[in-house]
């Protein structure tokens, strides 16, 4: 495939942007290559500015669970959009989507609508500490959960107890009421409570790690961040940005059966508009200004561009939720096919993960063992045969409902004849 128009795009965007990109993510780095502009999208097919079509499984990071531009999604933006951008003042909208939310996860019985997972992340830990009048907060290697000052640290010690800043222009003091346990590993949870526990306020964790690859939960895992949580009366969080109506439509906490205090959503809920939304226990949100004192505010929240999009997506959803077995059902295929080549494979519902190591993934530790350099040797070989995935070995594949039959097996095939070479 040729990329000049990608390029000459590059070249003018770092003299720009930094790295000539709007978000780390975006750029090749990892992979030793230019990164892709894209001008349009349609069903499960990306297509560049050099005109080339991909299989796409970024799906702008998963909210795309129908795929790119599904009619019903796209008539509601238009809708809206006919009536004016925004207001920053209230909508029926915002009604309309925070009761579907509650009916999909009971958990939240109160929500409040952001703009970005970051935001609802923050925003979340920032009531939980107002509802507990606690200041520190445990967060576990490996999981991301946006890019706050507070949550950008990794473990500083083998001991497991304060956190250094993990980014440049992070103040030591933004991270020290930060503390870290290995996702997956109830010991470490453990000596951080006998240590810190009448301090802690609250414990967020995906329930489904899916920012080193997808690293779903071992047995009982958060089962026991539920019961220890309760018994020092701190506040669990769900960090389901990514899990959120994708795992189903009451998302990971309903996969699991585990109720948390609260939750974060992203991605889906704003059928891929800018949105996000934090919710969950009456007597905690309403902590939450005007009601208590913990402040937040956004002009842009719950806006009616992306409410329109987040209830057309729900809808479409809730009467076909049969869509959820078959693109489970779709994700296996890939996943069997990526086992055949001796890859290491996670993968739960639509989300997957393929790893180069041979060890078994189940935390941050075993998931970096992994060859990047054989996952970017496999990269460009799908890029150049039209298959669409991140440029990174500790991001998931997205699997979407507009992938047919006929994308599953040219994607099978080719990820076989990768491993035959």
């Amino acid at each position: 495939m040729k990329y000049e128009k990608s390029h000459r795009l590059y070249d003018k965007a770092v003299t720009l942007m930094p790295g000539g990109v709007n978000s780390p993510v975006r750029a090749y780095g990892s992979v030793g290559m230019k990164p892709l502009f894209i001008e349009r999208a349609e069903g499960s097919k990306i297509y560049d500015a050099d005109g080339n079509e991909y299989i796409d499984y970024v799906c702008s990071w998963g909210p795309c669970i129908l795929g790119h531009g599904h009619p019903a999604v796209i008539k509601a933006v238009k809708n809206a959009c006919d009536k004016g951008l925004t207001y920053g003042a209230p909508t029926e909208k915002e009604v309309i989507l925070s009761s579907m939310i509650r009916e999909l996860m009971p958990s939240m019985e109160m929500v409040r609508m952001v703009n970005s997972g970051t935001e609802a992340v923050m925003s979340a830990i920032r009531t939980a500490r107002g509802y507990t009048g606690r200041d520190m907060i445990v967060k576990f290697k490996g999981c991301y959960h946006g890019h706050s000052d507070g949550l950008l640290v990794k473990a500083g010690s083998a001991a497991l107890t304060s956190a250094v800043p993990d980014s440049g222009g992070v103040p030591k003091a933004y991270t020290d009421n930060t503390l870290i346990a290995l996702y997956n590993d109830e010991a470490s949870v453990s000596r951080l409570f006998e240590k810190y526990g009448d301090n802690i306020a609250c414990v967020i964790v995906e329930p489904v790690a899916a920012n080193m690859g997808v690293v779903p939960p071992k047995k009982g895992f958060l089962e026991f961040l539920r019961s220890i949580t309760h018994k020092y009366a701190s506040v669990l969080i769900f960090d389901e940005v990514i899990t959120g109506f994708r795992l189903g439509l009451g998302g990971a906490q309903e996969y699991f059966g585990v109720k948390p205090d609260m939750t974060t959503l992203g991605k889906i809920v704003g059928g891929g508009m800018p949105m996000a939304v934090y919710g969950g226990r009456r007597d905690i949100m309403e902590c939450v200004s005007p009601v208590g004192n913990v402040y937040q505010a956004g002009t842009l929240s719950g806006n009616p561009i992306a409410t329109a999009a987040g209830i057309a997506t729900l809808r479409v959803l809730m009467d076909a939720p049969a869509i959820y077995d078959e693109i489970k059902v779709k994700a296996e295929k890939i996943a069997a096919a990526l086992r055949s080549t001796g890859v290491y494979v996670n993968q739960i519902g639509s989300l997957l993960s393929g790893f180069f190591t041979d060890r078994r993934v189940i935390d941050y530790d075993s998931a970096v063992s992994s060859d990047t350099e054989k996952y970017a040797d496999f990269f460009k070989y799908l890029l150049s045969n039209g298959i669409y995935t991140a440029p990174s070995q500790y991001e998931a594949m997205f699997v979407s409902s507009a992938h047919s039959d006929e994308d599953i097996d040219k994607t099978c095939k080719i990820i076989k004849n990768f491993g035959a070479e």
